[in-house]
């Protein structure tokens, strides 16, 4: 086992945690959610996504937010852009990464983005051009590598085969993905080693769901691996539109105690984190789904 001694987090609460909300949220709770996560640590944010605004109306906003930050230097700002139309818009945002994305499912491409895996890799394939071509970090998020809602289990060779697919259009980094959360350390570990034929160690990293509780797990399992970058989100905002019943990503709070716990460094103050968690529960006017979270604010009670 080799245990990394620093683990770097990107936190997606404010794209993917914000992105199916119902009631709309402001641009300036957007920015101030942030900033707030800038301040707590955090050198990778997923600020928003550059996709029409007649499929994701909470991210309408895109320009405005991206202007309204006041940005960090060592802080990466990443924003999703699903085809050339979503890049350029994007571009004069200044994005310092771009993330397009992929389905391991035949059918949740379709459902998600109505076209075949293969024809998704030929649309991404001028962003990756033109995003590289402007010096710009290109990701790949590869969504349902252990299960999908509508094929049920997903085989290690469909992600290995789209990991594959990535790597050939030029995506520098890729996220291997339980986006309804049915993952299982083996399960997650088998998707990882399978992403790993492709990419190197440093080249990837674990995005999992909470949907029955196995997200912490999952994590353990990709760092005993040596994976030492995951996708987390602030008060486990989030869920899949077109994956009925998946609850949001791990809850970052949650995963950096259980970092903090095994003495791996964050740069992260777990505190600040928690605030952040709190500020933006408080506007949707919820609790954060996040048992660190939850203890540490019941704990300043007493």
């Amino acid at each position: 086992m080799s245990i990394p001694t620093r683990v770097k987090l990107v936190d997606v609460g404010p794209r993917d945690g914000l992105q199916n909300e119902k009631q709309p949220v402001p641009a300036a709770v957007k920015i101030e959610l942030v900033h707030r996560l800038q301040d707590a640590g955090l050198t990778e944010i997923e600020v928003t996504s550059f996709v029409s605004p007649k499929w994701v109306p909470q991210m309408a906003d895109n320009a405005a937010v991206m202007a309204g930050i006041a940005r960090n230097a060592g802080v990466r700002y990443s924003v999703l852009t699903p085809n050339l139309q979503g890049f350029e818009a994007a571009l004069k945002s200044k994005p310092d990464e771009i993330v397009v994305f992929g389905a391991a499912s035949e059918a949740f491409s379709q459902k998600n983005i109505n076209c075949s895996i293969a024809e998704s890799i030929e649309r991404f394939a001028p962003v990756v051009q033109a995003a590289r071509a402007a010096g710009i970090h290109v990701r790949g998020a590869m969504s349902c590598t252990v299960g999908c809602p509508y094929e049920g289990v997903i085989a290690p060779e469909r992600v290995s085969y789209l990991a594959g697919l990535m790597k050939g259009i030029g995506v520098q980094h890729v996220g291997v993905a339980d986006t309804i959360g049915v993952g299982t350390p083996l399960k997650v570990q088998r998707a990882m080693e399978a992403t790993l034929k492709h990419y190197d160690l440093n080249d990837v990293s674990g995005h999992f769901h909470d949907t029955y509780g196995q997200a912490l797990a999952n994590t353990l399992v990709c760092l005993q691996m040596g994976v030492w970058q995951f996708d987390t989100s602030v008060a486990g905002l989030g869920g899949c539109p077109y994956a009925k019943g998946a609850t949001g990503n791990v809850a970052s709070e949650d995963v950096v105690y259980l970092l903090h716990g095994m003495g791996i460094e964050t740069g992260i103050d777990l505190d600040k984190l928690v605030d952040a968690g709190k500020f933006i529960s408080d506007f949707l006017e919820r609790k954060p789904n996040s048992r660190a979270a939850t203890a540490i604010l019941n704990k300043r009670l007493n």
